[in-house]
């Protein structure tokens, strides 16, 4: 599972903030301890993308439509 980072942690250490993203999975930034920000690995964030967003065709043959 992914880790969280400090702002200023995540950015001093970039390198190694996003080699954990891609070895352990996504990684929460906070910043003054509360949570901003989530660094994801691109596969992921890929799924999301097409999981979460109805393309035109499930547009045009949804219910609401």
């Amino acid at each position: 599972m992914g880790g969280i980072w400090q702002a200023h942690e995540a950015g001093a250490r970039f390198g190694e903030f996003l080699d954990a993203c891609v070895r352990d999975g996504p990684q929460i930034v906070t910043r003054h301890g509360v949570e901003t920000a989530v660094l994801l690995p691109i596969g992921q964030w890929r799924e999301m993308q097409e999981t979460s967003e109805p393309g035109l065709t499930g547009l045009l043959f949804s219910p609401e439509a």
